[in-house]
């Protein structure tokens, strides 16, 4: 058993309650802290010092750090394109969250820092085409991120780099593609492609309308990485002596259109595509270039989409029949 605290931020989140729960196979104490209250987080762990604390104020950033010797920080005001385009100014306010953090880290003597970033720091310019070349690191500067939130990552791996350069806090960045799975948002506003697939498909399946919205034209691409591919990279990457920010991603290139595909097989049901070509859909392609790190830890991300997407779907479809049950 570990004597010392790991500390998950926006442990009540869908990334975050996995990690928590890894990092209790481990034997790790751990505490969770999450500005939701405690009936919101998606997943709650027995064994583990659950807070509800807003990480924007620096009060709060220094009661969590208490004690703690690692810190994954994952907390964010976030969701998928339509959240990130429809609230720039609340995605970056939490830049306050990372900036309390590392100033309350350094002064407390942690020993190391993990910040989640996104590949949406990297330049629109280099993500124009569905036939893109996939996103190499370097490819985040000259910086022109996506608006609001992407620049708001952008900022905060600097402030990692020079918390690591100017006070030696030994700090770890990841750049996150698209992330899903189970015990996350499907629903609401905030959920992101595979979900809000998935999540509609079940829709058209129980209605017996056959018939989806597609945001776009669905010919826009993206890599897709499962959630357990995205904690072991976690894991491994803050493990590791990787100073730069670092892709953690699929390279598992597929359009909207493929997921669709991809979703309707695993549901055993053909649907109707209706295009929004108004809706908020972010760039034109993305995809992960993973030279790096397979170059430092000899692994990328392996789960295959239909692999991951297949208990995706499992799931979406069972926390849906239990609302339909409770409802009735």
């Amino acid at each position: 058993m570990y004597d010392d605290v790991t500390v998950v931020t926006g442990g009540g989140g869908f990334i975050g309650g996995h990690l928590v729960a890894h990092l209790l196979d481990q034997g790790r104490r751990v505490r969770a802290v999450d500005r939701k209250p405690l009936s919101e987080w998606y997943q709650v762990h027995a064994d583990v010092d659950n807070r509800s604390l807003d990480l924007r104020e620096r009060e709060a950033c220094e009661t969590t750090v208490e004690g703690a010797s690692t810190i994954y920080n994952l907390a964010a005001d976030m969701g998928g394109m339509g959240f990130i385009e429809n609230n720039k100014a609340l995605c970056m306010l939490s830049v306050l969250i990372n900036t309390n953090l590392l100033i309350a880290a350094q002064q407390a003597g942690v020993g190391r820092y993990f910040f989640s970033s996104s590949a949406c720091v990297y330049a629109a310019d280099k993500q124009v085409s569905i036939d893109l070349t996939a996103l190499k690191e370097e490819d985040a500067y000259p910086a022109m991120a996506e608006d609001g939130y992407g620049w708001e990552k952008l900022f905060s791996e600097r402030m990692c780099r020079h918390f690591l350069e100017d006070f030696g806090l030994t700090t770890r960045v990841a750049r996150y593609h698209n992330v899903y799975g189970e015990h996350g948002t499907f629903e609401g506003g905030r959920e992101k492609a595979p979900a809000a697939i998935c999540r509609k498909i079940i829709e058209a399946q129980l209605a017996g309308h056959r018939q989806i919205d597609v945001w776009g034209d669905g010919e826009q691409t993206r890599s897709f990485m499962y959630i357990s591919d995205c904690i072991e990279g976690t894991s491994k990457i803050m493990e590791s002596d990787i100073t730069e920010p670092i892709n953690l991603g699929s390279s598992e290139l597929v359009s909207i259109n493929q997921l669709v595909d991809i979703v309707e097989e695993i549901a055993g049901v053909r649907v109707k595509r209706n295009y929004l070509l108004d809706a908020p859909v972010g760039v034109r392609g993305r995809n992960s270039d993973n030279t790096l790190i397979r170059k430092y830890l000899d692994w990328e991300p392996s789960v295959s989409l239909k692999d991951g997407l297949e208990r995706t779907y499992r799931w979406i479809y069972d926390e849906m029949q239990s609302k339909m049950s409770t409802a009735h």
